[in-house]
């Protein structure tokens, strides 16, 4: 029997980019069609990845802004980060650029355990933000993109097969965590 590795995700992004939505397919396997806005949630799930067992914790955040100041609980104690924006919002675009900037200043890394996720691609009508602008973002950071729609359930843009978009999202997020700890020889993290 495997050893269950504790994760700590933190989903962060504008608000309304689907963020609640992504944490809640994941873990219930459906989608909230409303629900109030989000001031700060948790779910916890474990999942097993290959032969790899991981007791996820996601920390669904409110809504961030440009201006908003990020809390050290964001920083101190989370191993990985979801960053969503919505591919119809060219300022959630915007919005996830600076969350990282911040990130990146709070932990003083060079390189930090991102996946970057263009959700409501179901509304590609309505797209503002191109697929390959989220992934050149997501390479200049030397992080991993995909694109989602938690409403389809679906996930476009990788090579991963797992069922459902949420699994694939907070599953690619911990193979992230995991690549980078190994990188920059960082000790795994608590078991």
């Amino acid at each position: 029997m495997p050893l269950v590795r504790y994760r700590k995700v933190a989903i962060l992004g504008y608000r309304s980019v689907g963020k609640t939505s992504l944490a809640h397919q994941f873990v219930e396997g459906e989608f909230l069609e409303g629900y109030d806005p989000t001031v700060e949630n948790t779910y916890s799930k474990t999942v097993t990845l290959g032969k790899d067992e991981f007791h996820l914790h996601l920390v669904d955040t409110a809504g961030q802004d440009e201006y908003s100041i990020l809390p050290y609980s964001l920083i101190i104690g989370v191993h990985g980060y979801t960053l969503v924006y919505s591919v119809t919002s060219l300022h959630s675009f915007q919005v996830v650029k600076n969350l990282y900037q911040k990130l990146h200043e709070g932990h003083g890394k060079t390189r930090l355990p991102v996946l970057l996720v263009g959700n409501k691609a179901d509304l590609s009508p309505e797209r503002e933000v191109q697929a390959v602008e989220g992934k050149k973002l997501a390479e200049s950071w030397g992080a991993t993109f995909m694109e989602s729609s938690a409403r389809d359930n679906q996930v476009l843009n990788i090579k991963l097969r797992l069922s459902g978009v949420a699994s694939c999202v907070f599953l690619t997020c911990c193979l992230v965590v995991e690549t980078v700890e190994n990188a920059l020889c960082l000790p795994r993290g608590p078991l």
